[in-house]
């Protein structure tokens, strides 16, 4: 039987599933993993500003530092 180009395929485990054959439960539950994914991308790209931002404090601190070494010799 040939795949109608409309029907769309969800693989999980490596075998494919028609999203016309799932139950509602089912698509609500792949909604919720799609819903988790994007928060947890999110996430990661607040990590990166958050990280960032750490590297650049902990940089002006050095700079700050070394200031005070300068200034003790």
């Amino acid at each position: 039987m040939a795949k109608k180009k409309d029907d769309e395929v969800v693989s999980i485990d490596g075998k494919e599933y028609s999203l016309n054959k799932l139950s509602d439960t089912a698509r609500m539950q792949l909604l919720n993993i799609q819903f988790v994914d994007t928060r947890v991308q999110q996430l990661n790209n607040e990590l990166a500003v958050a990280d960032t931002a750490r590297i650049g404090y902990t940089n002006a601190l050095k700079q700050e530092i070394s200031k005070l070494d300068k200034n003790a010799d």
